[in-house]
């Protein structure tokens, strides 16, 4: 069994004209594509081979970039014949390896491209900058490689393992919203289903955490959309599935709150690195199973059925019929009853109320900022304020949470460093309790735009 792992360079500058190609260096996105490309290779298994690269300055400056800190160094070369644009030179030059598993190749397109394409059956059509071809083989030595005789295993593009990437490649897609915001609510409520189904392939990936919070950001921000309507028609289909989406934005909850906790460890544990690694190794493995079961619900016939159904519901005459009789003064006043409610629940929250009433809170908040966003003019001087606020909710959410999450490794290994885990719950505790203290006396929401 052989692996060939083809890397494309990241991207170029072309800024310097008396430079020539071999010398060209990586621009400032090419510099961006390095550390999340190398987080994507470790995962793909790329680094346990050997890895050969151009010596070109761009291909150079992409190996070193990527290269965890542990690579054995008598395990990367590089090859002035692998920078070529011909395939059948990258070709001839792989067939006369020896009997390493592992071959990853850093080097240029079109002859990446056009190598892949000759070995696999269904091979790619563009390799972008920064990308990356896995291809398996059933043979026992490189020199045994054959037109089409290669499985890919894995393409994986910048905007598959980047979120900052993915969204740079959709930063221009025009935005929903018009002079009346309750005539585009369907354009608005088709366009976070692109967004959910776009982030989808990222959140499986579980290559960057962004993925995920952004895919709950689009599942609420339907969801309160959709609530809008419901609210103002009645209507029992759209209830049903408000409560689909529910259903769904829960599920992926508990993998937020650890990717959340995993990346507040590092400050949380300070110099005690003995803890960290504990915590680490065991909420890493948490955060993986949780991930494997998120997985799992997203492939499935369920999960695509509804989303099926959901956007039949979304784009049939009877919705766009339902939407029409809103107004932007209906949006509004649906705000406005909202703001009401949460200033009634903020007026009975006290000192000893539980930490559920303020998780309460935050949800409220949420959906409040979701139906302002579709009025984002109306209510652009409240939603500064707004955020702010819900950035507070959320902090503490994360510390209750936090200290949960504490509790459960406590439990599970009582034995390990007990009083440096009660150093971290402590400090833990006092912080929650200090963002008690600056919610309590921020008081309710102003409702002056109605």
């Amino acid at each position: 069994m052989k692996h060939l792992f083809l890397v494309r360079h990241a991207k170029s500058s072309w800024a310097d004209e008396s430079l020539c190609d071999r010398e060209r260096p990586l621009n400032a996105r090419g510099e961006s594509q390095l550390a999340p490309l190398g987080h994507a290779l470790t995962w793909a298994g790329a680094f346990e081979g050997e890895i050969y690269s151009s010596d070109a300055t761009r291909a150079l400056t992409t190996l070193e970039g990527i290269l965890p800190d542990t690579f054995a160094p008598e395990r990367r070369h590089t090859r002035s014949e692998l920078y070529t644009f011909d395939y059948r030179r990258l070709l001839a030059w792989l067939e006369q390896q020896g009997d390493g598993s592992r071959i990853m190749v850093i080097g240029h397109n079109p002859a990446l491209l056009e190598l892949a394409q000759r070995l696999l059956k269904q091979p790619p059509v563009q390799l972008p900058t920064a990308s990356f071809i896995h291809i398996r083989f059933d043979v026992k030595h490189w020199r045994q490689l054959g037109h089409s005789k290669g499985k890919l295993v894995a393409l994986l593009t910048p905007q598959d393992y980047s979120y900052a990437h993915f969204e740079r490649k959709l930063k221009k897609k025009a935005r929903t919203g018009g002079d009346d915001p309750a005539k585009d609510i369907p354009k608005a409520l088709s366009h976070q289903l692109d967004r959910l189904r776009q982030l989808e392939r990222g959140v499986i990936l579980g290559l960057d955490d962004e993925f995920l919070h952004q895919y709950r950001i689009a599942i609420r921000r339907s969801r309160a959309i959709a609530e809008s309507v419901q609210e103002v028609t009645g209507d029992k289909a759209l209830a049903k599935a408000v409560q689909t989406l529910k259903r769904h934005a829960r599920a992926t909850g508990p993998l937020r709150d650890l990717h959340v906790f995993l990346q507040d460890l590092p400050g949380l544990c300070g110099d005690n690195s003995e803890i960290r690694a504990a915590l680490q190794i065991w909420f890493e493995r948490e955060a993986a199973n949780r991930h494997k079961k998120l997985v799992k619900r997203l492939q499935s016939k369920r999960y695509h059925d509804s989303m099926e159904h959901w956007l039949n519901l979304i784009e049939s005459r009877k919705f766009h019929k339902l939407a029409g009789t809103l107004r932007a003064k209906d949006i509004r006043k649906a705000v406005g009853r909202r703001i009401k409610e949460f200033n009634k629940l903020t007026a009975e929250l006290m000192h000893t109320s539980p930490d559920e009433d303020i998780h309460r809170l935050r949800k409220q908040l949420k959906r409040i900022r979701y139906l302002m966003e579709l009025d984002s003019k109306t209510w652009k001087p409240v939603l500064k304020t707004l955020k702010a606020r819900q950035k507070l909710y959320g902090r503490f959410q994360d510390l209750h949470v936090q200290i949960e999450l504490l509790d459960q490794f406590r439990r599970a290994a009582p034995e390990v460093l007990p009083a440096a885990l009660d150093g971290i719950l402590g400090t833990l505790e006092e912080r929650k309790a200090d963002a008690r203290k600056q919610i309590l006396t921020l008081g309710g929401l102003n409702g002056a735009p109605l």
